[in-house]
């Protein structure tokens, strides 16, 4: 580590801890913007990793932030979603044009009356039915032996299935894409390495999900999980506490072998417009603040990125330990009414509109930063500076540098 890392981890860390800095954090948290950037398509940037990592070391050499995401973890991805057959999203060059951005698919992966069947073997069920159906990869997996009723000398006759064509055509496909994800893996290491030896730190070792999003994006879509909430109510309760078990021990695990202890997590399904206040309180707030709590307990600092307009939230969302947590918040609006309601409690982070930087000119953007460091650092709020949901896409590069200017002429 050198005296410049050092300092800019002590100042994301003070604004954890609710004491002011020596000056505002910035954060750069990009992902398909770097394309734009670097003078490539988004096929190139999500496939060619050398391209992409000279790419992110130029940007974040260039604009000197506090932290920043792992830039090439979370966009040279192409190659690793191709290896393993993914069903669950198109993305440049595989259902897209090379200069269009990935999307979700949202569709039923999970049939409502198999809500049984995970509950009882979340493991069967995901390896037999659910892998199966999101990622070409796993489709042999599907004839598996049943596990648990492997005993005895059945322990020897039960493993026939593994003969099959198509299970060992599933586990040399899984292998190879393993071994993708190895090099995006080797790549984004060096990248993390090669930042810090120049003084930037990561802004989180991990990312993690919430226990009701996992459902409701990734099982069972949109349309259903909103009819779940009358139809399936207690299915999808005990659905969540069992997902969420795994989730907490998967994310503690993986933020201890980082090495970083602040833990990404992004939201879908929180916003004001997608559930009532009874129902936000009955499925969606009391197992992620279980979640938080944990990960409290285990020395980590969840970072909560609130998306869509959250107001009605803010104050059953402060219900957590002081000096604990980061929370990021998509609409300034939002963040000005957390740190009201919150700013004794929590970390802030955010400011800068996705459309101030994705359309507006240097000058504004220069203008917003002033703005939101008079509104809150100046009145003695921790705030890590940042656009709602990081760079948009097609945020001009001049933009990104008017904001970074701005944050060290007004906060610094």
């Amino acid at each position: 580590m050198t005296a410049a890392y050092d300092a800019r981890w002590q100042r994301i860390m003070d604004c954890v801890r609710l004491k002011q800095p020596d000056r505002m954090p910035a954060i750069l948290y990009a992902k398909l913007w770097l394309a734009k950037y670097g003078g490539v398509s988004y096929q190139e940037l999500m496939h060619n990793y050398e391209k992409n990592r000279e790419i992110c070391e130029k940007a974040v050499l260039e604009f000197a932030p506090d932290a920043s995401n792992n830039l090439v973890n979370d966009t040279a991805i192409g190659r690793g979603m191709a290896a393993i057959g993914l069903k669950t999203y198109s993305w440049p060059g595989h259902g897209v044009g090379e200069d269009q951005p990935y999307q979700y698919l949202d569709r039923e992966y999970m049939r409502a009356e198999e809500y049984d069947d995970f509950i009882a073997d979340p493991t069967g069920y995901c390896l037999k039915k659910y892998l199966p159906r999101v990622a070409a990869a796993f489709e042999g997996l599907e004839h598996l032996p049943v596990f648990p009723a492997l005993s005895g000398l059945r322990v020897v006759s039960g493993i026939k299935p593994f003969a099959k064509p198509e299970v060992r055509a599933s586990l040399l496909r899984l292998l190879a894409a393993a071994e993708e994800v190895e090099s995006l893996a080797k790549h984004a290491a060096e990248f993390a390495q090669a930042i810090r030896g120049h003084g930037f730190p990561l802004i989180a070792g991990t990312s993690a999900g919430t226990p009701y999003d996992a459902v409701a994006d990734y099982w069972r879509g949109a349309i259903n999980i909103m009819k779940d909430l009358f139809r399936h109510r207690e299915k999808l309760l005990a659905a969540i506490d069992k997902a969420a078990a795994y989730m907490s021990e998967q994310t503690i695990a993986a933020a201890k072998a980082s090495g970083n202890p602040i833990v990404m997590i992004t939201t879908h399904w929180a916003g004001d417009a997608f559930m009532s206040p009874k129902q936000f309180d009955t499925f969606w707030w009391p197992p992620l603040r279980k979640q938080m709590l944990g990960y409290i307990d285990a020395g980590l600092v969840p970072m909560v990125l609130w998306e869509h307009d959250c107001h009605n939230r803010l104050e059953t969302i402060a219900d957590i330990p002081a000096g604990k947590c980061i929370y990021w918040f998509e609409r300034t609006a939002n963040l000005l009414s957390a740190h009201q309601v919150m700013g004794d409690t929590v970390a802030l982070r955010g400011g800068i509109e996705a459309s101030i930087m994705a359309t507006g000119s240097p000058g504004e953007v220069d203008a917003a930063v002033k703005s939101i460091v008079e509104k809150i650092w100046a009145k003695g709020g921790n705030l890590l500076l940042d656009c709602g949901v990081g760079i948009p896409d097609e945020t001009p590069v001049e933009n990104v540098r008017a904001m970074f200017a701005a944050a060290r002429k007004y906060a610094g």
